[in-house]
């Protein structure tokens, strides 16, 4: 894939992860993923956030928990978006809430801290100097974001007034889709459109972000966005999280199109790594 230089409105296009101790958590993610960080705050600021990049590219941050916040753990996921005052006026009218009424970030763009009527937190982001991930889809970047619900039909009235997203069911996995992006991808590399109909998943080129349903019995899992890092090998990043004080929540498994697994950091933030395996296109489709 080509290095992006800014999204389109509706896209999910940063993340960053909150953590009490932010150089503890680059050394993890560095030895993890390869990441290089900078300090993006000016000298004498309360708090840290540095920006990870891999070939000189930005991936992610990893940040000081923002004040008056508790000191744990979490991957939060941006939104692009046009008006960020807009977009939390949105929200709120589609029955989300608003957790940090929009602000400016110095001079790299403008945000708000939104939830769903889940709970479900996110953040929107309007861009200014700082225009989201420059590497996705590769080893050691941002693959998907995955919204993490018990009411998949609430959820889908609400993305759908916020963002526009409709979903596409590829039977293993429900997906939102903005058909804008498909569009926007054909554009930026000609022949999205028949490569993942050749791959037998026509349609994904539109794909925004995934709809994971929490199981039923589980009473403890909050509704929440996740994040999925991109692998060339899920057994070997597992065992290298282990190897860097991580935890593995979910050991690595084949899954549709890919190898997953689902890792914890040593502050306990939980992402998913997973590495695209075409031969597994069909799993799941039979008992779906």
């Amino acid at each position: 894939m080509p290095e992006r230089d800014g999204y389109i409105a509706g896209v999910p296009c940063w993340i960053d992860t909150s953590q009490p101790d932010p150089d503890a958590a680059g050394a993890f993610y560095g030895g993890l993923f390869g990441w290089e960080f900078e300090e993006a705050m000016p000298a004498g600021a309360p708090g840290r956030y540095l920006i990870a990049r891999l070939r000189g590219g930005d991936v992610a941050a990893v940040s000081s928990p923002p004040e008056g916040a508790p000191p744990q753990s979490v991957w939060n996921t941006y939104v692009w978006v046009e008006d960020a005052d807009e977009a939390a006026a949105k929200a709120r009218a589609a029955g989300g809430s608003v957790l940090s009424e929009p602000f400016d970030v110095l001079d790299a763009g403008r945000m708000a801290v939104l939830a769903d009527p889940e709970g479900a937190v996110f953040c929107v982001w309007q861009a200014r100097e700082h225009r989201g991930a420059r590497i996705v889809n590769e080893p050691g970047s941002l693959n998907f974001n995955v919204l993490n619900t018990r009411d998949p039909a609430a959820a889908k009235h609400f993305y759908g007034d916020l963002f526009g997203w409709t979903t596409l069911d590829l039977g293993s996995g429900e997906f939102w889709t903005l058909k804008a992006y498909g569009d926007y991808l054909e554009q930026l590399t000609p022949g999205t459109r028949e490569r993942t109909a050749e791959l037998g998943a026509a349609g994904f080129e539109d794909v925004v972000a995934a709809i994971t349903p929490i199981a039923g019995g589980d009473a403890d899992t909050p509704a929440h966005w996740g994040v999925t890092f991109s692998t060339a090998d899920a057994d070997a990043t597992a065992a290298k999280a282990v190897e860097l004080g991580g935890a593995v929540v979910v050991a690595p498994v084949d899954a549709p199109y890919s190898r997953l697994t689902v890792l914890r950091d040593p502050q306990g933030a939980t992402f998913s790594a997973t590495a695209f395996v075409p031969e597994n296109k069909d799993i799941g489709r039979e008992a779906a």
